[in-house]
């Protein structure tokens, strides 16, 4: 043997012989047990220095999208004041003057030209974006589910979502900038770790992290927990909100990333915020976009407390209330919905701009005229000089003295439907908060009337919008209206009426997105008072326990209208009756391991799947067909070559026993080897692929589907072996990676993993490609980039363990596969909706 370095020796237990060492292919170097290292890594290896330093740059993405979420804050609340600002400073100064010379059809007609301008900006928006309307939470909603929403996390849907929300909120329109920048952040945490754009093609980077739909996902929950976090002043909240009502894949590591990046966001927005206004930068006065001041009772009133244990008993009748308001007001809205996708959207955009605009004038009408007209002159209080105590007190107090309007009132008076209709809407939040004034009874159960009418048909127009704000000014109106009776009419004169207020806001809202958790630390980081958090969280479980038995949230209303199968936290109980193969999709298109390119391409243009089993059929002649024909061959030694057996699996660790020190551990491997009849692997894998059944047709692995196929040719046995992406078959075909008939598939070019991922996420689309330079007739080898372990379950599987797979592993595909190895459906998002499971419980009761 020593002469025989350069050459291959073959033994076996009668002869010994020596010849060239030849090539083999990767098959058959599987099939005889040996392994070939390859030269060129396909998939990366686990780098502990580079996992190190991936995580360290996740880190800083996440701090980076924080502070640009702030600074997306800062910008939207800053022109928002100053255009306001300007609007309200000439339509008062307007009002003043005319209200002497009788001139205030003018006054009208410059606040309807303010609007209307603003108003027509944000709707043309739209128009360059359809996405950026709406608030977008149902939308990133479903993106962070596992639906892809096209368009949803594109730089310009955020261009279009900022400063559209930044025209329809100064517009006069009664929406919240809130909610949109719950959108903006998720967009930013989706872009910025990718250092590419659509919008900007020519700039791009060459940055190698980050390149999978789990990393942008992770980027997206922390995103939008900053836009909450920026929004409300509530880190905490922020990420609560991310987890309940967005993401349906969370792991430790992700919650401490996502409130670094919540704490960037707010600390941000908050460093900026007070440094410009009140020029004390590093102060950090201002948390939020939304601020609602110190919750305090007057020092010259001993008697007054925020809340009492008897005040609980009404607090749960408010929820009951704001439930049953929520619901009615999802109700409309839906209704509202449904005549827009009947009778709006498919008219020419230009009626969407129509529709916004007459929102737009009949809300500034309503406005204007409640407020010269409906309101009442209220004494004010002297309590307003209340404060020097902290320097947060103080700013609100100086805030709401200075939004109260006075119109057509005597000194020392001021006009409450004004004060509530004539300022933002935050200053109006704040006025129902913090003034200690009465507001008449009248006027607030006119202006909720008219806010709860107008805020209604609001939402859902083509202008960027937000219902957190409306919400929560709709609902104080209520609470505050519920403190004046028990005042005035029932006695209960120890009742502090901001604590009312805060209430009957939160069951408000709380009705309308049903919202638990996140939505009870929001508003107690808002409110910086912890004493509150019995009561919040007390009224919110009541209105969503009480809208819930009527109807769905806003949000998840507005999921249904647009038919994304969005699923749920879990199923109902009824629904372990069905199996997998009650529910599962057994009409199936499949690609071989080694496929012709016009197979590819026709699958691929018919199709609009988004992964693709891999199998191989099952035959009873399969040497027959090895001799005649390369690409069977192929298919067929690589379906043998797959099959694990105890044997095979016994002589692979046998092999590589060898190599121990141990001479007795050398010996029995040896004599295991030496006594194994050479003829033994082939007959045992012969064994395992005879099957009992008549072979089926014979149909070539070229051949695409047909719809001319019988039911035994459609639905014939495949042995299953992995699945295969859209995208990484049109990355193959793009950069011709096949082989020819006459060659080994080992000639086939092999691609990297960061070749794989290059066009990440914006993969080419199959019906754009000139693929005339390829021939039809080449062979395609995807086995070396299809996942060859997915998860996959028994037809047997209960359908609580399929749901509970698919949601918490972020699944979009899962395989059903029998007790032999054989594919027998494909369970989607689809199969696992709501609607879906439904229908085939019915069917599966009208069956026993």
């Amino acid at each position: 043997m020593a002469g025989c370095r350069g050459s291959l020796c073959c033994c076996c237990r009668w002869c010994c012989c020596c010849g060239e060492r030849e090539t083999r292919t990767p098959e058959e170097l599987t099939i005889l047990g040996e392994t070939q290292e390859e030269e060129d890594e396909i998939l990366p290896r686990k780098d502990y220095e580079k996992g190190r330093r991936y995580e360290a740059v996740k880190w800083m993405m996440v701090f980076a999208i924080g502070v640009c979420t702030g600074l997306v804050g800062l910008f939207v609340d800053f022109f928002v004041r100053l255009f306001t600002q300007l609007k309200f400073g000439v339509v008062q100064a307007s009002v003043e003057e005319c209200s002497q010379k009788g001139c205030l059809a003018l006054s009208l007609l410059e606040l309807l030209g303010f609007n209307l301008t603003f108003v027509f900006f944000a709707s043309l928006l739209v128009l360059i974006e359809p996405v950026a309307a709406g608030s977008g939470i149902p939308e990133i909603k479903c993106y962070l589910n596992g639906v892809k929403v096209p368009g949803i996390v594109r730089l310009r849907t955020l261009l279009c979502k900022v400063f559209g929300v930044l025209f329809s909120v100064a517009g006069g329109l009664f929406v919240g900038k809130e909610g949109p920048m719950i959108h903006s952040g998720a967009v930013v945490g989706a872009g910025l770790p990718q250092f590419q754009s659509l919008s900007l093609r020519k700039i791009q980077f060459n940055f190698p992290y980050f390149r999978s739909d789990r990393d942008k996902r992770d980027f997206v929950s922390a995103g939008a927990a900053a836009g909450v976090a920026a929004a409300f002043g509530a880190p905490i909240g922020g990420t609560l909100f991310s987890l309940e009502e967005g993401s349906s894949f969370w792991n430790q590591g992700l919650t401490w990333k996502v409130l670094f990046c919540s704490m960037s966001a707010t600390f941000t927005l908050n460093f900026f915020r007070s440094g410009i206004q009140f020029g004390s930068w590093g102060s950090f006065q201002l948390p939020g976009l939304l601020n609602f001041g110190e919750f305090k009772c007057s020092d010259s009133d001993k008697k007054c407390h925020l809340w009492t244990a008897m005040d609980l008993g009404f607090f749960v009748v408010m929820g009951v209330v704001g439930g049953l308001l929520g619901a009615t007001f999802n109700c409309l809205n839906k209704r509202l919905a449904k005549y827009r996708v009947r009778n709006v959207h498919p008219k020419p955009k230009l009626v969407r701009v129509l529709e916004s605009l007459l929102v737009s004038l009949v809300t500034t009408v309503v406005v204007f005229v409640a407020s010269m007209v409906l309101g009442e002159c209220r004494q004010m209080s002297s309590a307003s000089q209340v404060g020097n105590d902290s320097f947060a007190l103080q700013v609100t107090s100086e805030e709401v003295n200075s939004s109260i309007k006075t119109f057509f009132c005597p000194n020392e008076t001021y006009n409450d439907m004004a004060t509530l209709f004539f300022n933002s809407q935050e200053s109006g939040i704040l006025q129902l908060f913090h003034q200690d004034s009465t507001f008449s009874p009248i006027t607030l159960a006119l202006f909720f009337v008219l806010y709860f009418v107008l805020a209604c048909w609001t939402y859902g127009i083509s202008v960027p919008s937000g219902l957190f704000v409306p919400s929560l000014l709709c609902g104080a109106a209520f609470g505050r209206l519920v403190a004046n009776v028990l005042k005035s009419y029932v006695g209960l004169g120890h009742i502090y009426s901001g604590t009312f207020a805060l209430i009957g806001a939160a069951a408000f809202l709380g009705g309308v997105v049903r919202m638990s958790i996140s939505l009870t630390v929001i508003l107690i980081e808002s409110t910086s008072e912890i004493t509150y958090g019995l009561p919040i969280m007390v009224t919110l479980m009541v209105a969503k326990w009480t809208g819930d038995f009527f109807n769905k949230g806003i949000y998840d209303i507005h999921v249904g209208l647009r038919g994304v199968p969005l699923l749920e936290w879990e199923t109902e109980v009824e629904m372990d009756k069905l199996r997998a193969s009650d529910i599962m999709e057994p009409n199936l298109t499949y690609v071989y391991p080694h496929t012709r390119i016009q197979s590819l391409v026709s699958i691929l243009r018919t199709t609009v799947h988004h992964a693709f089993p891999v199998v191989t059929e099952n035959r009873g002649n399969e040497k027959e067909f090895m001799k005649g024909n390369q690409l069977i061959s192929n298919n067929i030694k690589y379906k043998k070559c797959s099959i694990l057996t105890r044997a095979g699996e016994q002589r692979r660790r046998s092999q590589s026993m060898k190599s121990y020190p141990s001479s007795e551990l050398r010996n029995v491997c040896d004599e295991h080897v030496t006594s194994e009849d050479p003829g033994e692997k082939e007959d045992l894998l012969q064994q395992m692929l005879e099957r009992r059944y008549t072979p089926y047709p014979n149909l070539y692995p070229d051949q695409s589907p047909s719809e001319d196929w019988t039911m035994e040719e459609r639905f014939r046995p495949l042995t299953f072996h992995g699945l295969i992406l859209r995208s990484q078959l049109v990355t193959l075909l793009v950069r011709g990676v096949c082989y020819s008939e006459s060659q080994s598939s080992a000639s086939q070019p092999r691609l990297s993993y960061a070749e794989m991922a290059e066009d990440y996420p914006r993969y080419p689309d199959i019906h754009d490609l000139d693929l005339t330079l390829l021939n039809p007739r080449m062979i395609v080898d995807v086995t070396p980039y299809m996942n060859p372990a997915p998860f996959t379950v028994s037809p047997n599987t209960h359908v609580s363990q399929v749901f509970n797979l698919f949601r918490t592993m972020g699944l979009r595909h899962l395989p059903v596969v029998n007790a032999v190895g054989e594919i027998v459906g494909v369970i989607t998002r689809h199969n696992l909706t709501r609607e879906f499971l439904q229908a085939r419980l019915r069917q599966h009761y009208q069956s026993l």
